[in-house]
């Protein structure tokens, strides 16, 4: 049985499309937070069977113990941060919140970040999501994907939230993808309707990059998505990451 959750905080990139960036911007703002704010992290891969943030973290590892420079690399990671490496934990969304509680009992977190399927209808996802303190829903401005992220927001804030049956706080959309041709206008356009809907959209827009595919699968490249390294600095330079990680400590550090 599920015990009481003290002051850590349960955190979710959600979404019902894939192909979105949910795993990639859950990895990098758990390493922006963890590495860069003075937050203690750990994160819940608990999307089955793909478990990508699980298996980039053994990928990191595995660079690491059988490459010297990366070693040396790593190394200096820790003494920068002072800290440890945040942990991974891979799992499914049924077990996901015991999951969870293992690992506050096992080290001091702050917050704890989940990886959770694409789609509601996984077993386990929406009672996973129902225990979140915030959950920010990654949405582009293509229809299907607005469609289908207003009616999840929809339906979790009509039969869950305000019914009491959810111990979420507060959730929030925020835009990710952009094409840098496409006018502000627009998604400010989209804003207002959204809006108009009753529902909130982070002001931090994430464009559309390569960067954010930029890891340690391309050698003696600049590396931007890691679950151990700090991203580039020049990388991290318009990739909005920085932005979003602060708007959001902005709102769950109240």
């Amino acid at each position: 049985m599920s015990k009481e959750k003290t002051n850590e905080l349960y955190v979710a990139i959600a979404t019902q499309k894939g192909g979105i960036g949910k795993s990639t911007i859950t990895m990098l703002l758990a390493n922006y937070f963890h590495n860069l704010c003075d937050k203690n992290v750990g994160v819940i891969d608990c999307d089955d069977p793909q478990h990508s943030i699980c298996d980039a973290r053994e990928r990191e590892l595995l660079l690491i113990r059988n490459n010297e420079p990366h070693m040396e690399a790593a190394k200096d990671v820790f003494r920068k941060t002072g800290k440890r490496i945040f942990p991974v934990v891979a799992t499914n969304p049924v077990d996901a919140i015991e999951q969870a509680e293992i690992l506050i009992e096992d080290g001091n977190i702050d917050i704890v970040m989940f990886d959770l399927p694409g789609t509601i209808r996984s077993k386990g996802v929406l009672s996973t999501l129902a225990r979140m303190d915030y959950i920010f829903v990654p949405i582009s401005a293509d229809r299907l994907v607005l469609e289908s992220a207003l009616q999840f927001v929809a339906n979790f804030k009509d039969n869950l939230m305000t019914t009491g049956k959810a111990a979420t706080r507060e959730i929030y959309l925020f835009w990710t993808m952009v094409d840098g041709r496409e006018k502000n206008s627009l998604y400010n356009l989209y804003d207002e309707v959204i809006g108009d809907l009753g529902f909130s959209v982070l002001r931090t827009r994430i464009p559309d990059s390569k960067r954010f595919r930029r890891d340690f699968s391309e050698p003696d490249k600049a590396v931007f998505r890691s679950t151990i390294f700090l991203p580039d600095s020049q990388l991290l330079k318009g990739s909005r990451i920085r932005e979003l990680a602060d708007e959001i400590l902005s709102i769950i550090d109240k």
